[in-house]
């Protein structure tokens, strides 16, 4: 990395340029191509183990192979694949499968809510989807279908695994030829976006990803990330194209910091991803015996904290959006050498990056002064499925940015407006500081609320909807929507609102707090004021009495106070009403676990808190494992 701190032949602080370590271009069919050596050489080892389940390379290679048999003829190279499973074997072999075809890889998750998925899958003209039969939408239930012969036994597998055919689309977005993968983000004009990456930006974002870790056979890489979240993708090729194997979790260690590493040990994990919120929920608690993990890379959102000197894995702060593969810039952290007292920074690019820090003008600035990031070099995706979009947002590298190594390498045509706001440091190396735009961050997942706002005025009873955000005293990001029902109209029951808006948006985009209100605060410029509102509905401000009746045990009211102060801003909720209905997330569930431990010393389960129906069937659980304990003495 180019690490000059001043100006040629003077003092002046050099341009905010840095370029990763310098890279022969990478190939399109190089990811594909690094498994089936594994596959010939290593037919043995494990590529998937899932509790006490493992596929061998050989294994998950045929199934691989039945899925691009039982879809050649009907998906094409260049055909968008949405594929709703969760994390498994199936969802590997599917990938690999669709690489093996040239189809292009479009994951969505397995409940993406079924007037999203309707959504998506009608606008981008998507032939396919693979998943649960009974989440598919309406056109394509009554399609022709192709059951696949792969393993539904696993943690989160489906008990079933289809390849539905839905009409043809009348005029589909054009696929850039040589698209890998394509992955959805949010959009301002209230429906996502599509990404296209290459084949050969995710090769080349894998290798350096490889440099950095040192990953190879015998290592075990976790497939934890959401699949509708781009990292996973990371996740499973870095193993995969390295001859490791992936262990896949069990659901509640996405919730529960105990749960994860436990699951670490366990499983022998030794490259582990983590989003930032919660690594962070890893970080508060002390440091367990992990001698198999080497790794730990975190990324989605701005770190704030620091590991202990006590944790024994190194600990990596990436970034990188989605138009730019992934993972653009990396930073190991050492808190014995580093001024612990700002946030980490995200580090220096990765092999064949060019990072620069430009004004409003497109201007690059003197390191030292904050400005947005462009990203350029191999990493760049193919661009949105959406050519204006893309016009808009991949432009002409600014004068100065050559090429990806410090002696001009290959040269540079384009780079991607990130629209973040960062700083470089004398020594080459970025700071985050946060978004340009209204566009937010929520548990590691880019939000536009444009889009969360149409979710919600898509009920005939919502006259607008303003979405805004708000950082906890815990650093946490959590959504507000601010409703306005229609003059003379019922108002809709809070829970039931959150209900309609789960089938639009992804889990992140479900607001912590609905707040119905009778008109909008206006600035000086006639728009909704979102700081007004915000500042009306401050954390301290007395929460709505909330209906049903009241606690009947002292349980009952500490589960009714700590689940207030978690989820926030004096939210309603009473003991009839549910976590989740409430606006629980899982990072707030895992809060939530950990509050209730310290508050009564009973350790309960992700799972068991969503199994229950309301707030008074937690208290009785809190009750029955204290008298358990107490019998047990």
């Amino acid at each position: 990395m180019s690490t000059t701190s001043t100006a040629p032949g003077g003092s002046l602080p050099a341009p905010s340029i840095a370029y990763g370590p310098a890279a022969a271009p990478a190939r399109p069919e190089d990811v594909l191509g690094h498994f089936d050596r594994w596959v010939r050489e290593t037919p043995a080892a494990p590529a998937v183990e899932d509790g006490e389940l493992s596929w061998t390379y050989a294994e998950l290679a045929q199934q691989a192979e039945h899925v691009a048999d039982a879809l050649r003829g009907r998906v094409a190279p260049g055909d968008l694949v949405g594929v709703c499973l969760d994390r498994s074997v199936a969802l590997v072999a599917v990938a690999v499968g669709l690489a093996r075809l040239g189809a292009v890889y479009l994951p969505l998750g397995p409940t993406p809510g079924e007037r999203r998925l309707a959504t998506v899958t009608e606008r981008l003209g998507v032939p396919c989807l693979i998943g649960d039969p009974g989440l598919l939408p309406a056109a394509y239930r009554a399609g022709e279908r192709q059951a696949l012969a792969l393993p539904t036994a696993g943690a989160n597998a489906a008990g079933q695994v289809t390849a539905a055919f839905g009409p043809a689309a009348a005029a589909p977005p054009a696929v850039p030829e040589g698209t890998f993968y394509a992955v959805l983000t949010s959009g301002s004009t209230g429906t996502p976006k599509a990404v296209a990456v290459g084949g050969g930006s995710l090769a080349s974002m894998l290798r350096g990803y490889a440099e950095r870790i040192g990953s190879g056979p015998g290592d075990r890489h976790s497939l934890l990330v959401g699949v509708s979240f781009d990292p996973h993708v990371k996740e499973l090729w870095a193993a995969l194209t390295s001859g490791a194997g992936l262990s896949v979790p069990p659901e509640e260690v996405r919730w529960d910091p105990d749960a994860l590493t436990d699951w670490w040990r366990r499983a022998g994990v030794t490259v582990a991803v983590l989003p930032t919120p919660l690594a962070e929920s890893v970080f508060a608690r002390p440091w367990p015996a992990l001698p198999a993990l080497r790794h730990l890379v975190v990324g989605g959102d701005r770190l704030r904290t620091w590991p202990a000197p006590e944790v024994t894995a190194r600990v990596h702060n990436a970034y990188g959006p989605a138009e730019a593969t992934v993972m653009s810039t990396m930073h190991a952290l050492d808190a014995g050498r580093e001024d612990t007292g700002t946030p980490p920074p995200i580090g220096s690019p990765v092999a064949g990056v060019a990072v620069c820090v430009t004004d409003d003008e497109g201007r690059i600035v003197p390191r030292g002064t904050p400005g947005e990031l462009r990203i350029g070099g191999a990493g760049l995706s193919l661009g949105y499925l959406d050519r204006e979009l893309t016009a808009r947002r991949f432009v002409a590298p600014p004068p100065g940015l050559t090429g990806p190594d410090a002696e001009g390498g290959t040269g540079i045509d384009r780079v991607y407006r990130t629209g973040d706001r960062v700083r470089m440091r004398a020594d080459g190396v970025l700071e985050f500081l946060g978004r340009m735009d209204d566009q937010v961050k929520v548990s590691g997942v880019r939000i536009e609320p444009a889009e969360v706002e149409a979710a919600f005025e898509h009920d005939p009873r919502i006259r607008r909807a303003v979405v805004a955000a708000r950082t906890t005293g815990e650093g946490v990001v959590e959504l507000i929507a601010f409703v306005q029902p229609h003059p003379g109209q019922e108002p809709p029951a809070t829970a039931e609102l959150v209900r309609g808006v789960r089938d639009w948006l992804p889990a992140q985009a479900v607001p912590a707090v609905v707040r119905q209100v009778t008109d909008f605060p206006l600035d000086t410029n006639g728009k909704v004021d979102r700081a007004a509102l915000l500042a009306a509905d401050a954390p301290d401000a007395a929460p709505a009495p909330a209906r049903g009746e009241g606690p009947r045990s002292a349980t009952e009211q500490l589960v009714l106070k700590v689940c207030g102060e978690v989820l926030g801003g004096g939210t309603a909720i009473g003991l009839d009403g549910s976590f989740r209905d409430a606006g629980g997330t899982s990072l707030a569930a895992a809060r939530l676990l950990a509050a209730l431990e310290e508050s009564c010393g009973v350790r309960l389960r992700a799972p068991e808190l969503l199994r229950q129906p309301d707030l008074r069937g937690l208290a009785a659980l809190l009750d029955a494992r204290r008298a358990t304990a107490t019998a047990g003495v």
